[in-house]
């Protein structure tokens, strides 16, 4: 992977766009939904992650956009 991994995280009342590493948030949004958009666009960009993380903070979910070194077979 060529970036850093982008995280949807709880945010106050919001929702945010974090860098793997980083102290300050890249973006907030309203909306969980909103703010897996603007990851997403941003691990695309980089290929990296996204990951994603419940309101308690436990990863939910996560989604590559990089150059995958085992792609699945079929």
């Amino acid at each position: 992977m060529a970036g850093k991994n982008q995280h949807v995280v709880p945010h106050g009342d919001d929702w945010a766009v974090r860098g793997a590493g980083n102290q300050r948030v890249t973006s907030t949004h309203p909306t969980q939904a909103e703010a897996e958009r603007a990851a997403r666009e941003i691990a695309i960009n980089q290929q990296s992650e996204v990951v994603i993380h419940r309101p308690n903070g436990r990863i939910r979910d996560k989604n590559s956009y990089g150059r995958d070194p085992f792609p699945p077979k079929g």
